[in-house]
């Protein structure tokens, strides 16, 4: 199902920014610790930076990595990226060095803005050492405080932007011509994939979600999601096309987030659903301290209905569901859903998109409340993997649908349920088991903090199911008490044969479990056992 209701705004990147600098330069657009940048001010630098890349000669359609965290030198190089008629790549600075090579030489970066130094990583090091192994690499801009020796190839972010004060913008934007961004996946079920992103499905997506937010220039945003996963990148550009102010937090420490969101007085709220665990066991996150928080997103994994109904009672954030394929949104819970579908549901399409549910064997149409792969089409698709035809294929049927690799079911009135990964999917003695089932079932039990339901190989069953669990700080509970808790809860199939405890999960920066290295180790520790 689907709706035709599409806007007609503009969809390049830069467009969108100056629509919303015109007649409100001096509002708050960017707040960062004790800065204060206007949304005149940010037009100016990402404008003045555009003009200084292009004085080098980086021409519309270049690669222009930026390895940065959360701060306000991240959303202007973004924006002068779109002014420029690059691609932006969003890097994690977290990568280790192999990680980061790869990824710059997938993407074919000429211009990396970087962080000289941040969480203990000397990056100027770092890109000493990569630069020999980096054909496509003629510019890097750093970020930072320290005067250095620059060669004719390292500028400073600083420099380039008063440089580009005294040059003319770059002329001339085409939303169709290149990608507005390259950015890769989490990579929790194998290697990364650079997803090619079009203004369109990116700009117009994040738009309709802050439509169904009622996002206004009046609101104060909070981006503690990192800006460099889709999900950080689509709320910065949601944010923005709002003229709204931006708060950016440089790292997701709990109690410092609930004083950031009274200090700046936030009124919209984005976090992957492990932030808003850790927000509600915060006293201050309490409608009392925090009067103006409305609301917000929460998506990037699945959202248990208990946490979702604990988070509204002080902030009414809608649940959403998306890849980095898809823009990311793909659908989203409505203020005036009926509660059961807000809390069990991920809600229905955004307007232009159209959802299928697809028999995961022989390709089929199902119809409601059937089992199947979701299948995806609207604006909001990427226009491929970079540099991986034969994987764009795969991931596309012949009508143009994209394959998520997620399980779901759509009921008759559209609204969406996810059942888990296709790739996750456990089959034990025959039966087809999704691990959400089982993760939100033993999620429930008092002394059960986070879970992660894998499978592994079996002689006679093919799979057993082994149930990974983090316990509650200060819980005294065994194996036999889970699985005796889990057997009043669901059919024998679906038991886990094996429980292990861990201190905490391995995740990915956007806050997903990597699956896949959590069934290596149990496998591992399952066979040498």
């Amino acid at each position: 199902m689907s709706s035709n209701e599409l806007p007609s705004d503009p969809v390049h990147l830069a467009d969108v920014f100056d629509a919303a600098c015109a007649g409100q330069a001096d509002r708050p657009c960017l707040v960062f610790g004790d800065r204060r940048l206007s949304y005149g001010q940010v037009r100016r630098e990402a404008q003045a930076l555009a003009a200084a890349l292009a004085d080098l000669g980086t021409v519309p359609g270049s690669r222009i990595a930026v390895n940065l965290p959360n701060w306000p030198e991240w959303v202007a190089s973004a924006l002068a990226t779109a002014y420029l008629g690059g691609t932006l790549v969003p890097i994690n600075p977290g990568l280790g060095f192999h990680e980061l090579k790869y990824q710059l030489r997938h993407a074919e970066a000429s211009v990396v803005i970087t962080a000289e130094t941040w969480d203990g990583r000397e990056f100027l090091e770092m890109f000493e050492d990569l630069a020999a192994e980096l054909p496509d690499l003629r510019f890097l801009v750093t970020v930072g405080p320290q005067e250095l020796w620059y060669d004719e190839r390292t500028f400073q972010y600083e420099d380039l932007v008063s440089k580009g004060l005294h040059l003319p913008p770059p002329a001339g934007r085409d939303a169709e011509s290149h990608p507005l961004a390259i950015v890769y996946t989490s990579g929790t079920m194998g290697k990364p994939k650079g997803v090619r992103l079009s203004h369109r499905a990116l700009v117009e997506t994040a738009r309709l979600g802050g439509t169904v937010l009622g996002v206004v220039p009046e609101d104060v945003v909070l981006v503690a999601v990192p800006c460099f996963t889709v999900f950080g990148t689509s709320t910065v550009i949601s944010a923005l096309a709002a003229g709204a102010a931006v708060v950016l937090a440089e790292r997701f420490v709990a109690p410092d987030i609930v004083a950031l969101l009274a200090r700046e007085g936030i009124t919209v709220c984005h976090g992957v659903p492990t932030m808003f665990h850790l927000l509600v066991r915060e006293p201050g996150f309490a409608r009392e301290r925090l009067p103006r928080l409305r609301t917000g997103i929460v998506a990037g994994s699945p959202v248990p209905p208990d946490l979702v109904t604990r988070v509204r009672a002080t902030c009414d954030v809608q649940i959403a569901y998306g890849l980095t394929e898809t823009g990311p949104t793909v659908t989203m819970t409505r203020f005036d859903d009926p509660p059961p579908r807000r809390a069990e549901t991920v809600g229905r399409p955004l307007p232009g998109i159209e959802v299928r549910i697809v028999d995961v064997g022989t390709g089929e149409l199902h119809g409601p409340e059937a089992v199947g792969e979701l299948a995806v089409k609207g604006p909001n698709l990427m226009s491929g993997y970079h540099r991986m035809p034969g994987e764009t294929r795969r991931a596309f049927t012949a009508e143009g649908f994209f394959l998520t690799g997620d399980l779901a079911m759509v009921d008759e009135d559209g609204y969406v349920r996810i059942v888990g990964r296709r790739k996750e999917m456990i089959i034990r003695n025959g039966y087809n088991v999704y691990p959400r089932e089982v993760e939100d079932v033993l999620r429930a039990h008092p002394a059960v903090e986070e879970v992660c339901v894998v499978g592994v190989p079996h002689e006679i069953l093919g799979e057993m199911i082994c149930a990974c669990v983090v316990p509650v700080e200060g819980a005294v509970v065994r194996g036999e008490d889970i699985l005796l808790y889990a057997r009043e809860q669901m059919a024998d199939y679906k038991l886990p044969d094996l429980v292990r405890f861990f201190d905490a999960l391995p995740m990915t920066a956007s806050g997903k479990v990597k699956r896949r290295e959590m069934a290596q180790v149990v496998a591992l520790d399952h066979s040498a056992s």
